[in-house]
């Protein structure tokens, strides 16, 4: 009796390790990009943050890295209010380290991110829209009768995912 409630038990812990793996596989394949803000000028005055940013898009998991010159500028991510009027009080965030300062993108909404000591109001501000990331459709099958295409990203989550099944298997063939 108590060997069968072991092995619904395994089952059970089975269940949920062939789902977890079976959602890993399914997981959306977009690898982490480092946006380093304002492109080549970085994080400083002169610079069209409005342009920049219009020319990237922004996915949950991606960085923002700040390079700018610690003596003069820092980087504070604000609520849009504080953004529009360019002010510095009661910021959610300061990311200022040492000039060389990475953030990451946790959550699909808008970020609001500006320089105190009066910069903002010379344009030293950023509003960016984070996504999550959608995956493009998938290609159609090779004309030449090949198989389908994977990205190397999903390969390796159907890689993972037949270790996942192997273990699992190995383990309920050792409970019996």
């Amino acid at each position: 009796m108590e060997r069968l409630v072991e092995g619904r038990a395994m089952w059970r812990k089975t269940a949920f390790l062939v789902a977890a793996a079976a959602m890993l596989t399914c997981a959306v394949c977009h690898p982490p990009k480092l946006h380093r803000v304002g492109g080549a000028a970085g994080w400083t005055r002169d610079v069209n943050y409005t342009q920049w940013e219009a020319h990237d898009q922004f996915y949950v998991g991606d960085w923002l890295y700040f390079v700018f010159d610690k003596r003069y500028f820092n980087v504070l991510e604000v609520n849009k209010t504080n953004y529009e009027q360019c002010n510095d009080q009661n910021f959610i965030t300061n990311i200022t380290r040492g000039g060389r300062d990475v953030f990451n993108l946790t959550q699909a909404k808008p970020y609001y991110f500006l320089s105190s000591g009066g910069y903002c109001f010379n344009g030293m501000k950023l509003a960016i829209n984070v996504q999550n990331y959608i995956s493009p459709p998938a290609p159609a099958p090779a004309k030449n009768g090949g198989g389908y295409s994977h990205t190397g990203c999903c390969q390796s989550q159907i890689i993972i995912l037949f270790f996942v099944l192997q273990i699992t298997l190995l383990a309920l063939w050792a409970s019996f």
